[in-house]
C-alpha cells in the first residue's frame, strides 16, 4: 500500500518492455477466502531513467475500491479480462493497520545492495564492508542475489543466518537476458545492470515502514561520515540543517587498489587464505575529475522517495541536499578510475583506520563463523 499519491493507495513495482506496454486493470482478492474479486482501473507509469535498455522499472498505481478489504492483487489486460482470472496474486504489503498511529521504525539504517551476480567471490572486502557498517549503526543488510562465488555463498548464509543480512533471491537471468553492464549501447542486453533498478526502488518501499533512513550503494563502497562517529550522528545534524530534505546525495572517492600502505602493517597473516581485497591496506584517494560528471549514491527517507535511480532520485517528496565532502564521502576501494594519477598526486586518507580494533575483530569473528577462517 502506498496512499502517498492523491488518487491511489496500492502501487505494484515491476519490469515492462518499454514499447509494449497495455492498458492494465487490478483485479483485488477481498477476503482472506477468494470469495469476493474486485477490479480498477490501472495507472501504468514507466521510471524515467532506463538507461536504453527494452525494460525499464515501472510503477502501477491502483485506488483499492472502498468496500473490499484487500489482501491481494493482480494485473490483468483487457483481453485476459474475457478469459478469466488465472494469475499469479501478489500479497499486499505495507498496510495499514492503524492510521492514528505511526509505529517507530524497526530500523535507524539499512542498506540496499542490488543485483549481486556472477562468480563474484570479494569475500574479505564484503565482510570488512559490513562490519563496519555495522560500527557505523547499520541494522540491516538487504542482499538481491542472482548469484555469487562459492565462499561469498557461505559468508552470506552466515550473516543471514545471524540476522544482520537479509537476502533477497532475485532470478532475473531465468526471465530476461540481464546485462552485466549500465549502458545499452555498450552492453545489450534487455534490461540494465541485472534490474538494479527494480532491486533499489523495491528495497525501498520494503523499508518504507521499518527503518527510518535507507542508503543505496554497491557492495563495494562504505558511504562514511568524516565528522561523526556513526551515521545517526551524521544525519542526526544533516536533518537539523536540513529539516524538509529527504534525499541526501553523497560523493564517491576511489581508493585504487593497486596502490598499499607502505608499513603493510595490515597484511595480517590470518586473511592470507580469504579471497578479496583488504581494504585497510588502502589509504591513497583520488580527487574526482570536476571536469567531468561525477555520480553521487545515496542516504533517503524511504517516507520522502516514490521513485529512484542509482546516483539520484527521481520523484520524491521535499528536498535534494549535496552532502559537502568533508561532512561525508563514499570509501570505495576498487580499480582505479584516474589510473593515469602517480602515488603522489593522490590524497592519503586513513579514516577506515579508526575503526581498526574493533573492525578487525569484527572480520574474524565473522570469517570464522562462516568456516572460512
Amino acid at each position: 500500500m502506498d496512499e502517498r499519491v492523491n488518487g491511489f493507495s496500492l502501487r505494484i513495482i515491476g519490469m515492462f518492455r518499454r514499447d509494449s506496454i497495455q492498458p492494465l486493470d487490478c483485479v483485488f482478492c477481498c477476503s482472506e477466502h477468494n470469495t469476493h474479486m474486485s477490479l480498477a482501473p490501472a495507472t501504468v507509469s514507466p521510471h524515467s531513467d532506463h538507461f536504453g535498455f527494452p525494460y525499464c522499472t515501472t510503477d502501477v498505481m491502483c485506488q483499492i475500491p472502498q468496500n473490499c478489504n484487500a489482501t491481494h492483487v493482480t494485473l490483468v489486460t483487457r483481453s485476459d479480462e474475457v478469459k478469466g482470472f488465472n494469475q499469479i496474486w501478489l500479497p499486499i504489503r505495507n498496510k495499514k493497520t492503524n492510521r492514528k498511529e505511526e509505529n517507530k521504525p524497526q530500523f535507524d539504517f539499512t542498506v540496499c545492495v542490488s543485483s549481486l551476480f556472477g562468480d563474484y567471490n570479494n569475500v574479505l572486502q564484503f565482510a570488512q564492508t559490513l562490519e563496519v557498517y555495522r560500527l557505523l549503526g547499520v541494522n540491516r543488510v538487504v542482499i538481491y542475489k542472482t548469484s555469487c562465488g562459492p565462499d561469498l555463498e557461505r559468508l552470506l548464509q552466515s550473516y543471514s543466518q545471524e540476522g544482520f543480512v537479509e537476502l533477497v533471491p532475485w532470478p532475473i537471468d531465468r526471465y530476461l537476458n540481464p546485462s552485466p553492464g549500465w549502458l545499452f549501447s555498450d552492453h545489450g542486453g534487455d534490461v540494465h545492470y541485472f534490474g538494479q533498478l527494480t532491486t533499489l526502488n523495491e528495497c525501498i518501499y520494503r523499508s518504507m515502514d521499518r527503518s527510518r533512513y535507507v542508503l543505496l550503494n554497491d557492495i563495494d563502497e562504505i558511504i562514511m561520515p568524516y565528522q561523526h562517529s556513526d551515521l545517526k550522528g551524521l544525519m542526526d545534524m544533516l536533518q537539523q540543517k536540513h529539516p524538509n530534505t529527504g534525499v541526501f546525495l553523497i560523493e564517491n572517492h576511489i581508493f585504487p587498489e593497486k596502490h598499499f600502505e607502505p608499513s603493510r602493517k595490515f597484511n595480517l597473516p590470518q586473511w592470507k587464505g580469504v579471497p578479496g581485497v583488504n581494504i585497510l591496506e588502502h589509504i591513497y584517494r583520488e580527487d574526482p575529475d570536476r571536469n567531468i560528471y561525477n555520480p553521487r549514491k545515496i542516504i533517503l527517507q524511504p517516507k520522502m522517495v516514490e521513485q529512484t535511480s542509482v546516483h539520484e532520485a527521481l520523484k520524491y517528496f521535499g528536498e535534494s541536499y549535496k552532502v559537502p565532502l568533508d561532512v561525508c564521502r563514499i570509501i570505495h576501494v576498487r580499480v582505479a578510475l584516474r589510473g593515469s594519477l602517480k602515488l603522489e598526486q593522490l590524497n592519503v586518507d586513513k579514516r577506515l583506520w579508526d575503526f581498526q580494533e574493533k573492525l578487525i575483530s569484527k572480520t574474524d569473528e565473522a570469517l570464522k563463523r562462516a568456516g572460512l577462517l
